[in-house]
């Protein structure tokens, strides 16, 4: 289940899952990533984001932010 839009999330990227107590921290990517993910945009739209910040193609993109998501599923937050 996508519990997102429950964790609290400051903006230096500490998160704090009120159902179970746990914390993590994410780099300013992961920040961004988990804040267009919670306004809802899809995969691509935020690699093409992305793509304006760093020197690689939104398709390499979308991958990292694949593995991102992945690790986000590890940990049941996505």
């Amino acid at each position: 289940m996508n519990r997102l839009n429950k964790l609290a999330v400051n903006s230096e990227g500490f998160i704090f899952d009120p159902t179970t107590g746990d914390s993590y921290t994410v780099n300013p990517t992961g920040l961004f990533i988990i804040n267009s993910l919670r306004e809802g945009k899809e995969i691509d739209q935020i690699a093409e984001e992305l793509s304006k910040e760093f020197e690689e193609t939104p398709e390499e993109i979308s991958s990292d932010i694949s593995d991102f998501i992945t690790h986000l599923n590890t940990y049941n937050i996505y």
